[in-house]
């Protein structure tokens, strides 16, 4: 590694392109390991913490919160993973372990928690540290790129998929690198899915059914039968009043996404007859874990686009104008001028 640090895209301040810059090479600390890059998918979230848009966390930062790679040494008191083992670093990054979320299983809600690539460096960068307590064993099926979207799109695609409950027709609105992810889980526990795209975007639902889906359409058409559930991963209020449209009586609308548009106001009609509008709030360990061996026992398919990492701010720009197929994954193949 020697002492001339190692390169990293940084998001400088909100609105403006991720920037290349050098840093110098961190020693880990008591619980935590430092890991050599191998792989970083680009998430939706990524691009709300470069437009401002999530309360919080810090600047510069280095984004990036879905990691593998290699652990290359590790601190005093951090015991779980071998030196040369491969672990996947997610979201969350950080919490208290004391307040009344931790101790009542709900880490994900924790006051004082800390999240990769927000409060603390993430994986845009040939090098990132990590508490070994919030790192995943990575099932060794998949490859690196194929690995990195399972630390988020894959994670929270599992909890929000939780939240829908035994749900058998299931809806999906925003098909990007989640929902590809989640349909397939979905078809494999044998419920029926039906995908929402923008209107227009033919190839969106022909990609839903390559993935599994049983009908694909626009998010402003009437699914081929009421839902159970629906679960919303566009960043898009206006869809939960559509989706409960589309929800039948005691149903659920989940909304995945960590920020979302406003919600317009919409008659109380739409919600009445104990239908429910849920979020998500980041994840917990334990749902890592069922993921990780949901993953491990059953063959995902995972579809990527690989963006060199000097190549960031172009695979966001992709993100941002949906032409992202699957998820963009980001390799540390160099940044030119460092």
């Amino acid at each position: 590694m020697g002492d001339a640090g190692f390169r990293a895209m940084r998001v400088q301040q909100p609105h403006a392109p991720l920037r290349a810059q050098r840093l110098p090479m961190a020693q880990p600390g008591p619980r935590q390991v430092l890991i050599q890059v191998r792989a970083c998918g680009v998430c939706r979230t990524d691009l709300h913490i470069a437009d401002g848009e999530l309360a919080g966390g810090r600047y510069p930062v280095t984004p990036g919160h879905e990691i593998v790679g290699s652990v290359v040494a590790a601190g005093a008191a951090a015991q779980r993973f071998k030196t040369g083992e491969r672990v996947g670093v997610p979201w969350l990054g950080e919490t208290c372990g004391d307040c009344e979320y931790c101790r009542s299983g709900r880490e994900n809600l924790c006051d004082r928690a800390r999240f990769t690539g927000f409060d603390v460096d993430g994986g845009y960068a040939e090098y990132c540290l990590a508490d070994e307590r919030f790192c995943f064993s990575i099932p060794e099926r998949y490859g690196d790129a194929e690995a990195a979207p399972l630390l988020c799109a894959g994670l929270i695609g599992y909890r929000t998929l939780a939240m829908a409950g035994d749900a058998r027709r299931l809806g999906i609105y925003g098909f990007g690198a989640a929902a590809h992810l989640l349909t397939q889980v979905a078809k494999h526990q044998g419920r029926t899915v039906h995908a929402f795209g923008k209107p227009g975007d033919l190839e969106a639902q022909r990609f839903a059914r390559r993935c599994g889906a049983d009908w694909a359409g626009d998010s402003l058409s009437a699914p081929p039968e009421p839902l159970d559930a629906a679960i919303i991963f566009a960043p898009v209020g206006a869809l939960v009043p559509q989706a409960l449209q589309s929800v039948r009586k005691g149903g659920v609308v989940v909304c995945g996404g960590i920020h979302m548009s406003d919600i317009p106001a919409f008659a109380y009609a739409l919600l009445w007859g104990e239908r429910r509008v849920q979020s998500v709030a980041n994840l917990t360990r334990a749902d890592g874990e069922q993921f990780m061996r949901i993953a491990a026992d059953f063959p995902l398919q995972v579809q990527t686009t690989r963006y060199a990492l000097d190549q960031a701010n172009a695979a966001l720009a992709d993100l941002r104008a949906g032409r992202v197929s699957g998820a963009a994954v980001l390799t540390p193949r160099g940044l030119a001028g460092l």
